[in-house]
């Protein structure tokens, strides 16, 4: 009887190891992955399976059995991850100030703060867990973070220290990071979405010099302002003056060209007249010209004759002899005649008077 009470303890343990056994070998273990992160499994050992990190990939949100002890099970997140690298202590992604150190082109130190967006490619977290890291902090700290601050201190010195005033330059400056961090990163199974440049710092001793800088350039801003003003008002006294100018200049053109006209319409005027003078010339001229063609002509003297015929006609006429000097030729005369006819003529007029 006590052989079979010490039996039953002994036969329980071996059931329960063996039923332990049976289950790790034969059964399957749950293996489950979050909503945004990938599983990878690896093959420990398996009768017809090859050894390692399988290359398939396991879907997020789901659970996958696999026999324990023979697999191992890694999940990566796959989700966009913020890598800020800042001075502050405690609010970037290491504890302590963290900030990216480098001298710009000119040879002045200078800090600046970043942020990293990336994120893993689903398709290469096997090659990730087999080449580089077995975690997203690992593969953070062993490639995202010293690749990032390499290539931002390389791209970023390029500027000259004037140049991180303009935003347009850090812009371009963060463009060309982004770019050139894809490049590398892709060849580790990270993109990058995104670099954001924030706030930047000079050491103290540059720091003063550049806010002294600031100060010098506002006063010197203020008095080329109001050297502009000065000159822009002087603009506005010439262009008034011109504008006077132009306004006499345009008054005496306007009479000049008044003058010029009257003296057209007056020469115009003149010249209609002088060319009817001229006409009415030519025409009498003409007319002139046939009358001595006529008085030339054998009808011409008889004309005359009758023109002095009519002329004289009423008039008393006296024919007087004259020698060839020119005097009265007194041999010739009839004095008597001449007395009794001048007597007459005396007579007559008395007469005319009384009445």
């Amino acid at each position: 009887m006590k052989k079979n009470i010490s039996a039953f303890p002994r036969l329980a343990v071996f059931s329960v190891l063996l039923t332990v056994i049976l289950i790790s070998v034969s059964g399957c273990m749950p293996h489950s992955t979050g909503s945004t992160e990938i599983g990878v499994r690896t093959i420990k050992w398996a009768p017809f399976a090859k050894k390692g990190v399988m290359q398939k990939v396991y879907a997020p949100g789901t659970t996958y059995f696999f026999m324990p002890f023979f697999n191992d099970w890694h999940t990566f997140d796959a989700k966009l991850r913020n890598m800020e690298m800042t001075i502050k202590q405690g609010e970037g992604a290491h504890f302590e100030p963290d900030d990216v150190l480098f001298k710009t082109i000119d040879g002045n130190d200078i800090s600046l703060d970043i942020i990293i967006a990336y994120r893993i490619i689903p398709e290469k977290t096997p090659y990730i867990l087999e080449y580089v890291a077995n975690d997203n902090r690992n593969l953070e700290e062993k490639i995202v973070r010293p690749i990032a601050r390499n290539i931002t201190r390389d791209l970023f010195g390029e500027l000259k220290t004037e140049d991180f005033y303009v935003a347009n330059k850090r812009t371009e400056k963060a463009d060309q990071v982004l770019k050139e961090l894809n490049l590398v990163m892709s060849k580790y199974g990270v993109i990058v979405e995104n670099v954001l440049p924030k706030d930047y710092r000079f050491n103290p001793a540059y720091q003063k010099a550049i806010e002294d800088k600031k100060v010098a350039d506002q006063v010197a801003e203020r008095f080329k302002s109001e050297v502009n003003a000065t000159v822009e008002e002087y603009k506005q006294r010439l262009e008034s003056a011109q504008g006077e100018v132009n306004k006499m200049v345009a008054a005496s053109n306007g009479e000049y060209e008044k003058s010029r006209i009257q003296a057209d319409a007056y020469y115009e005027q003149q010249s209609r007249i002088a060319k009817a003078i001229e006409i009415e010339a030519v025409a009498e001229a003409k007319g002139i010209e046939k009358t001595v063609e006529a008085l030339n002509s054998s009808g011409g003297i008889t004309m005359v004759k009758m023109k002095m015929a009519e002329a004289l006609a009423g008039k008393p006429i006296y024919l007087m002899p004259f020698n060839d000097s020119g005097g009265i030729d007194l041999k010739t005369m009839d004095i008597n005649e001449l007395l009794k006819t001048y007597g007459m003529q005396k007579a007559a007029e008395q007469k005319n008077q009384n009445r």
